[in-house]
């Protein structure tokens, strides 16, 4: 093989470009700040145990009991042995967070474009396209980083899947396992599961190919080689891929055993998430034309009102002062559309857009056609229950589609497709194998179809839209119909802003085609026209929602979550317990970053605790909260300040019942508990009662079980008793990982009271210990170390053959 400098500057200088873009956009990190996302601080909180343990233990903690009275840690940043990917991805994601997830993109979008053999120039152009997609953006704006490192590796998955489709098997096989690798080490399995989808379709785009060209043996043996990258990824990534599989089936991403609702109503049973919950964040089908006008539907649900407000002057007018006004009007949305809640339009650009539609009339083969399929299929599945015929084929049929949610993220799709096709048409129009005229008439045609709709909204926008949001009905009982009419004023006003500013970018990027075929622009300047009225473009959207606002000091994200007087009480208590905060419960972390808590913030919550909170907890029973040894409760005063509430009726670390309550199955296990006394009596599912040696145990008064040592993965107990009895741990019990041990030696333990741990300690006075030592994480490691084995041993061959192949071509030549 050939080095030339003079070959590789070019894509160096690229690189070099990526990494400038990527610091200027945020360019706050240069500063040593860091962006302010919601979503990692909730992480952080959640994951301050297993840090703190990792840091002073010099070992990995595979269980925290930081939120919801314990959880595994596989999706709180665990670490795993022998996962060698983990340090490529480290490696490509060099510049500080988030600027490393822009370069991501561009980078893997710069790769795709190089495979379509597309000049470096347009695959610059196309992958600043791509990065700069506002719902790409924004992700990185909310903290959604695993949502957008798993993007940023589709382009990458598919230049393995092209190169090997075409022929370069060798090249192909070792990009499509790197790349599938990196993909599923992003650990967000949505998005991985959206990219099959994009997968599918291209597949079937090439089967199609294949059979019409007579090439369907080349076809199978491409297909074969990627199955092959596949596995071998999938080996690479195992310890993540095993252990999140098994939490999956206990959280409540799995299925749950109760059949009725928690006011006793029968459950509509499931093989994953309820219906209601999947389709929440389903996309309006108007609303998706914010795809090529931003704020077509009023952009996100905090945007802003514009200059001189229709709403503003009401608020005025009905006597508020400006400073009130103003405090008014952030409470109020200017969002019109279907969804509940959004953060900001999913906007691809109006340039983008543009040349996606000229492509249409210029591309053939198999590129348009898998791009057109999964453009289709992503947007009909992102309208969600708007478009349920689809929806719901998928929901009930199509294997895991019913694992996720918020089917409306799957417009990621969308975000990748549309710069592919606009660019590779973009290359078919600068290009000559196209006559002059054909590209004309499509360069009328793409003007006409998107600056002719564009001006039809402009002019007959209030024939055709009504502005009214399905959410309105409270601001109209609260402030009336007349103000009401001022804010749609001021949503028809932001409309028309938008409408104008794409209406322009569209004709202004037609001009420069326009001039480019009248030889009065060559094709440099071209690319430079389209690059700066893209980027003005889509930055200019970009900043409205992520800016240098939006980044605060490194130490306000390494420590999120400030003391307060109530947990600074809490700490002089240096014994075991658990915290419950009353008022963010199971949807916020701030508790479980200095307490043992019993909620957390997570997608996906230990099912069985989620069942308990439901049934007990958020209905104010404080049985419940006793038996899960919560000592103390955060509640808030008049004055809104935390205040922590001691409870003196805990039950402790562990305990010996007197009586067992059978129960025949989950659904009487769970309504046994309500009004129980936690404290003499458990309640036992039927599978266990062979454990125990009778319903009445013989309670010895003078018995005593104490927690002795404590790890979150470690509990040691010291436990005396005259005669055999039955313990419980305010432990959840969770099978698949912790071992019981009674003086050293193995020892069966069960559930009991739904969720906790129970067991029968032997008389006399035994050390008890608990150990979490999950298999899983094991057998992984081992799979993943040989598969990273056999990729070397591949990736080595693959190279010598190449060099091998090199080697003749040269002696030939």
């Amino acid at each position: 093989m050939n080095f030339s400098l003079k070959k590789i500057l070019p894509h160096l200088i690229v690189l070099l470009v990526f990494v400038i873009v990527s610091l200027a956009y945020f360019s706050p990190v240069l500063q040593g700040k860091t962006i302010a996302q919601s979503d990692i601080m909730q992480h952080n909180g959640m994951a301050k145990e297993l840090r703190d343990f990792r840091n002073t233990d010099n070992s990995e903690t595979y269980w925290t009991n930081s939120a919801f009275g314990g959880m595994p840690t596989y999706q709180l940043g665990a670490q795993y042995p022998h996962n060698y990917i983990k340090s490529l991805d480290e490696l490509f994601r060099f510049l500080p967070r988030p600027a490393d997830y822009l370069f991501l993109y561009f980078i893997g979008m710069y790769i795709l474009f190089l495979v379509l053999k597309l000049d470096y120039k347009l695959a610059l152009l196309g992958a600043l396209a791509f990065g700069f997609s506002t719902y790409l953006i924004i992700i990185l704006g909310v903290g959604h980083n695993a949502k957008a490192h798993a993007i940023a590796y589709m382009p990458l998955v598919l230049s393995g899947i092209i190169l090997t489709f075409r022929g370069k098997y060798v090249y192909g096989f070792l990009l499509t396992t790197i790349a599938m690798a990196l993909e599923l080490s992003a650990n967000h399995f949505q998005m991985t599961y959206y990219l099959l989808l994009l997968v599918i379709c291209v597949g079937v785009a090439y089967l199609i190919d294949a059979i019409r060209k007579q090439l369907v043996p080349h076809y199978f043996k491409a297909l074969g080689v990627m199955v092959i990258g596949v596995l071998i990824a999938l080996g690479l990534n195992a310890t993540n891929l095993m252990a999140t599989k098994e939490y999956a089936d206990t959280s409540t991403r799995g299925n749950s055993e109760l059949t009725i609702n928690p006011d006793g109503s029968p459950k509509v049973k499931t093989e994953g998430l309820d219906y209601g919950y999947i389709t929440e964040y389903s996309y309006g089908k108007l609303e998706s034309f914010n795809l090529f006008i931003p704020r077509f539907m009023g952009g996100g649900s905090n945007d802003n009102f514009p200059d001189d407000s229709a709403t503003e002057n009401a608020l005025l007018q009905m006597g508020a002062t400006p400073q009130q006004a103003v405090d008014n009007m952030r409470y109020l949305p200017i969002y019109w559309g279907d969804q509940p809640i959004v953060a900001a339009p999913a906007y691809i650009g109006a340039v983008v857009v543009f040349l996606a539609i000229l492509a249409l009339f210029l591309v053939r083969g198999r590129l348009k056609w898998w791009v057109l399929s999964a453009f289709l299929l992503s947007l009909l599945l992102s309208w969600g229950k708007n478009f349920s015929f689809l929806t719901d084929f998928f929901i009930d049929y199509v294997p895991l589609y019913n694992k996720f949610r918020a089917v409306s993220s799957i417009q990621v799709i969308i975000e990748l497709v549309m710069p592919v096709l606009a660019i590779v048409g973009l290359h078919q129009f600068l290009n000559n194998f196209i006559s002059e005229e054909k590209r004309k008439k499509a360069l009328l045609y793409a003007t006409g179809i998107t600056g002719g709709l564009t001006l039809i909204f402009i002019l007959f926008k209030s024939t055709l839209f009504n502005f009214v949001s399905p959410y309105d009905g409270g601001i109209i009982d609260a402030m009336g119909a007349p103000f009401m009419n001022a804010v749609k004023e001021d949503r028809m006003t932001v409309f028309t802003n938008d409408a104008l500013r794409t209406l322009v970018l569209v004709l202004l990027s037609a001009s420069i085609l326009f001039l480019f075929l009248k030889s009065k622009l060559k094709e440099v300047a071209v690319i430079v026209g389209l690059a700066v009225l893209l980027l003005f473009d889509l930055v200019g959207v970009d900043r409205r929602y992520v800016n240098n606002e939006d980044f605060v000091q490194a130490r306000v994200m390494e420590q999120p979550f400030q003391k307060t007087a109530a947990t600074l009480q809490i700490e002089k208590d240096d014994d075991y317990y658990r915290v419950y905060d009353s008022q963010n419960g199971f949807n916020g972390a701030q508790a479980s970053y200095y307490h043992k808590s019993l909620g957390g913030y997570h997608a996906a919550k230990p099912r069985r605790m989620q069942e308990i909170a439901d049934f007990y907890i958020n209905q104010g029973d404080i049985g419940i909260l006793n038996m899960m040894n919560v000592r103390y409760i955060i509640t808030r005063s008049k004055n809104g300040a935390e205040v922590a509430q001691r409870n003196p009726y805990a039950n402790g670390n562990a305990w010996f019942v007197e009586n067992v309550q059978p129960a025949n199955n989950a659904n009487e296990e769970i309504l046994l508990l309500d009004s129980l006394n936690t404290k003499k009596t458990a309640i036992v599912n039927a599978e266990f009662l062979s454990k125990i040696p009778t319903n009445k145990m013989v309670r010895d008064s003078t018995a005593s079980i104490d927690l002795v040592s404590y790890k979150p993965n470690h509990l040691v107990y010291e436990a005396a008793t005259k005669s055999k009895q039955l313990a419980l741990f305010s432990e959840v019990y969770y099978v698949d990982g912790w071992n019981a041990y009674i003086d050293g030696e193995p020892v069966d333990y069960f559930r009991a009271n739904y969720i906790l741990r129970a067991m029968i300690v032997p008389e006399g006075i035994s050390k008890i210990e608990f150990k979490f030592e999950p298999q899983v994480v094991k057998t992984g490691s081992k799979i993943a170390l040989a598969s990273s084995f056999v990729f070397l041993l591949l990736l080595l061959g693959g190279f010598f053959l190449a060099y091998k192949k090199s080697a003749k071509e040269n002696t030939d030549s």
